[in-house]
């Protein structure tokens, strides 16, 4: 899951005398922060150079660690502060770009004008030429209104389009596929459904994005049924598919079958309620559910979802709890039951610490600091275009979390996210089962 956070690198000069470094480490861990890379910049012949990448929540937390390493011994020195993430994104991280080169005649003539027009003249007596002849097969609109940007909120499409670029090169890298961002400026269910709908013959596929509850639950299943070609909120979905990848490899570890456990999920947002339904897709027969809202709560049982008064009541009777409500240290150690698998899945701070957990007598226990969508959405969408779906649905989603759970080294919660194998398992299994579906093989 997408974290809240400032990363900033630190170029520090120490002492080349052992055990220097590992002082700069407990000052900034001392003061709640978390270390990234560190990267050696120079030897010289006194001293070494490095930089050190540090995640942090605020800026005060930044001028504490700040504080701290200037306050070190003589000879640490702490040179430079900057923010290569922001250096990242100046001018954008994705550019569309030509596939060929044109550098005659010949080649525009080809490329463009007149010789475009024989192919456009064939799409408009065979419509299906499309697929050969365009990108729009192995394109995917990602869409969002703004309303619900990471841990952010609703700040705008604009704020969030450094996400939807985010989206669309992991899509590239990952997939191979062309994501489109698309900056929806209204939040009315109708408009962007009707939007969505106009532009959908330019995608083979539409991933919505970053769109808040609750009418982001109208948008989709009104999209789904109105268009012939894939659509999935990954704020659902996405989440919903590695959480229960998560969750597979945890109840391995901790020798426990998920489909004949309970199951709890904390939080009834527009993720837990997917969550919800993907455990009850996979085949979990008992899914217990609590929110504070009344209205999630009766959306979880319009899906088949059972619902649990208080947090307290759900911990003390469910094998497993998920748990994604933002909330710090939501879940008290007391709640815990002994021998329970615990996610608590919120960044980041979790309901509660997996040490803390584990502590209380919780069989396995983990954050949500590895649990991150980039393992679903794009092999999920490369396994559909392929197939040539009209839409993901459970049965497909479902395969891309076993696909994942399936290349999980034991002990882990899920794989390296970077893992060329891992999308391409996924992609796999997507297109095996909407093949089987849609086309009969």
């Amino acid at each position: 899951m997408i974290t809240k956070h400032m990363i900033r690198t630190l170029m520090i000069e120490t002492p080349t005398v052992p055990g220097n470094l590992g002082k700069v480490a407990t000052a900034i861990g001392l003061v709640g922060a978390d270390i990234g890379e560190v990267e050696t910049v120079k030897v010289g012949p006194t001293y070494t150079m490095r930089n050190i990448t540090v995640q942090v929540e605020t800026e005060e937390q930044l001028n504490e660690i700040i504080t701290a390493i200037e306050g070190l011994e003589k000879g640490i020195k702490l040179h430079t502060v900057s923010d290569e993430v922001l250096s990242a994104h100046e001018g954008g991280k994705i550019a569309m770009k030509s596939k060929m080169p044109i550098k005659s005649l010949a080649e525009l003539r080809r490329v463009y004008t007149p010789g475009v027009a024989d192919v456009c003249s064939l799409i408009e007596r065979e419509p299906d030429k499309a697929e050969i002849y365009t990108t729009i097969n192995n394109s995917v609109a990602i869409v969002t209104d703004g309303t619900a940007i990471l841990g952010l909120g609703n700040i705008g499409p604009v704020a969030g389009m450094p996400v939807m670029e985010g989206k669309a090169a992991l899509f590239d890298q990952l997939a191979g596929i062309s994501g489109v961002p698309i900056l929806l400026d209204t939040t009315d269910p109708e408009e962007i459904i009707r939007t969505v709908k106009n532009i959908a013959p330019g995608f083979g596929g539409i991933l919505l994005e970053d769109i808040g509850s609750p009418h982001c639950f109208e948008v989709e299943d009104r999209l789904k049924e109105e268009l012939n070609i894939p659509v999935m909120h990954d704020d659902q979905h996405g989440t919903a598919v590695v959480t229960l990848a998560a969750a597979i490899s945890a109840c391995k570890s901790a020798g426990i079958d998920l489909k004949e456990a309970k199951v709890g999920q904390i939080g009834l947002g527009a993720a837990g309620v997917a969550i919800c339904r993907m455990f009850m897709a996979y085949g979990v027969q008992a899914v217990y559910g609590t929110d504070k809202s009344e209205m999630a709560m009766n959306r979880l049982k319009e899906y088949g979802g059972q619902t649990s008064s208080n947090i307290e009541e759900l911990m003390e009777t469910c094998d497993i709890i998920i748990a994604t409500t933002g909330v710090p240290g939501l879940i008290k150690k007391e709640f815990v039951k002994e021998g329970q698998v615990i996610l608590a899945l919120s960044n980041p701070r979790p309901e509660i610490e997996p040490e803390v957990a584990l502590e209380a007598g919780a069989a396995y226990a983990a954050d949500g600091r590895s649990v991150n969508n980039v393992l679903g959405f794009p092999g999920i969408f490369r396994g559909a275009l392929n197939a040539k779906s009209k839409e993901v649905n459970h049965e497909m989603l479902v395969a891309a979390a076993e696909a994942i759970a399936s290349c999980t080294k034991h002990g882990d919660l899920v794989p390296d996210p970077l893992q060329p194998e891992v999308h391409e398992k996924v992609a796999e299994e997507v297109e095996r089962v909407a093949r089987r579906v849609y086309v009969g093989v």
